[in-house]
């Protein structure tokens, strides 16, 4: 019993020496992370590691210095050991987490720092990558729910109503998104970003003066940010204000970006301002950006027109309509495939109005055909087939399919027949 008691004694004393010994290596690798000897700091790991390798807080502290040497490999394999060797530590983890986040493993990461969560419900630093996980990952409600709970300890807390309403924004959940970026500018009213989503909200609930009032306040914080004045611009454009968007679209191209857009609104801006000559300065140099923009070649022809310059006029229009042609086309042929599809479960109103969109197109006589058989095999109006198979034989000659004698024979006995039905 004695010598069991003394073989207790004598371990107890060779720990007590061990930790007494690893305190001041802790220390001295805790100082040189700070003073950044990183490759000292992994020496040091490496040598304590080679006859104490089931130590998690030197494996973590090489972790650390990995990724100061950007060795990110190296630095998630030391974490990891880290956390097997003392999976409760909640640096370990966090540690661990993060360095996953850092390499875009959010899968990896989002387990962990739902564990840290747990343990840890109103720790920020914890929350904030979570939800960072669950908005990249569309997962709004669940960045909400997590905001809300900080919200509900600190309502005033610019940073959680910041975040909250992003989340709110990104949903699409605009009244949501708007009350907490009012609750935020009343905090921090100077924050251009919270000013240029609230703006967006306003814009989105078509609310686009109250959307150009503020950012009007952006540009009177900071008149060289231009974004305020794409954003000021572009609302006031959509809604047919061409005058007020025009005096932005200049600030934007005298500020060097020369885009073709820019280019484009500023002319249509002049040209709806009745100043022709101004309109075609613009809309040249973003003709000579992008000759196939239809848009710049129409409002070219207007504006040569305007001031009679009748061959360039009509040089502009053709262009335009040489840009246009394969698009209508296109359009033809896609109200023939819908009306296809529609006729095919039985919504014959919206086939045959897909049908007649087509031939205001195409103007291709076998369309009357279609919806002749339509009304005579699938409706049983007599009046309306009547009318499309008269229509067909009055125009066949001019489609461009061949119909044989015997085809244009059987129409018309058909057309006889219906004439002559009883009523």
């Amino acid at each position: 019993m004695k010598q069991i008691s003394f073989v207790l004694v004598i371990v107890f004393c060779l720990m007590d020496q061990l930790m007494a010994q690893n305190k001041p290596v802790n220390s001295r690798i805790d100082l040189m992370l700070l003073q950044g000897d990183y490759e000292k700091v992994i020496d040091t790991c490496k040598q304590i590691l080679a006859y104490d390798s089931l130590n998690p807080e030197i494996h973590y502290k090489m972790g650390i210095a990995y990724q100061n040497t950007l060795e990110d490999d190296l630095s998630l394999n030391s974490l990891k050991k880290a956390v097997t060797l003392n999976p409760l530590n909640s640096g370990y983890n966090f540690a661990l987490a993060k360095a996953y986040y850092g390499k875009g493993k959010f899968k990896m990461a989002e387990p962990l720092l739902t564990r840290l969560c747990s343990m840890d419900s109103m720790k920020w630093s914890y929350s904030y990558y979570l939800t960072n996980i669950y908005m990249q990952s569309d997962r709004f409600d669940d960045a909400i729910s997590v905001y809300k709970r900080f919200l509900m300890k600190d309502s005033t807390n610019y940073i959680y109503l910041d975040k909250m309403a992003f989340a709110g924004l990104k949903k699409g959940d605009f009244p949501l998104a708007k009350d907490l970026y009012k609750k935020a500018l009343s905090t921090n009213p100077g924050d251009l970003t919270a000013i240029k989503n609230l703006a967006y909200c306003y814009s989105s609930a078509k609310s686009a003066d109250t959307a150009v009032q503020l950012l009007s306040k952006g540009i009177e914080i900071d008149s060289s940010d231009m974004d305020l004045y794409i954003r000021r611009a572009q609302i006031n454009y959509s809604i047919s204000y061409t005058k007020r968007a025009l005096d932005d679209y200049l600030i934007i191209l005298a500020s060097g970006d020369s885009s073709e857009v820019y280019l484009k609104r500023a002319g249509i801006g002049y040209c709806f301002n009745l100043q022709p000559r101004e309109a075609i300065v613009y809309l040249l140099k973003a003709y000579r950006t992008d000759s196939s923009d239809y848009e710049t070649c129409s409002y070219l022809g207007q504006c040569y027109y305007k001031i009679k310059d009748m061959k360039n006029s009509a040089y502009y229009y053709n262009r335009a309509i040489k840009i246009l042609r394969p698009v209508n086309a296109q359009l033809g042929l896609t109200y023939v495939l819908c009306a296809e599809s529609q006729k095919g479960y039985g919504n014959y109103p919206d086939a045959i109005s897909g049908y007649l969109k087509a031939y205001d197109i195409v103007n291709d006589p076998n369309l009357f055909m279609i919806i002749a058989n339509i009304y005579d095999e699938k409706l049983s109006n007599k009046e309306k087939a009547i009318y499309y198979y008269q229509k067909f034989l009055n125009n066949f000659k001019k489609s461009k399919m061949k119909f044989t004698p015997e085809y244009v024979e059987k129409i018309q006995k058909r057309l006889e027949f219906l004439k002559n039905a009883p009523k």
